[in-house]
């Protein structure tokens, strides 16, 4: 099973999120430490965070870093 690397990154995270190893309002590592963490290129980091921001999963605050979204309540 051969996935692009940025999947693999967000399958990761999506699982620690899920897993409860992340918990709602985490901060997740920053994208240097991702890069050295799974050993990907900025890129492939960028777009698996974009992927995760785009399912709802993870926030960015502007100055202070990414972070596991508050889930929505129902």
């Amino acid at each position: 099973m051969n996935m692009p690397k940025y999947e693999r990154v967000a399958s990761a995270i999506r699982e620690q999120i899920q897993a409860g190893a992340l918990k709602p309002g985490d901060q997740i590592p920053t994208t240097q430490g991702l890069i050295e963490q799974y050993g990907v290129s900025y890129g492939s980091v960028r777009t698996a965070l974009l992927l995760l921001k785009a399912e709802g999963l993870i926030e960015g605050r502007q100055g202070e870093g990414v972070f596991v979204r508050e889930r929505d309540a129902g």
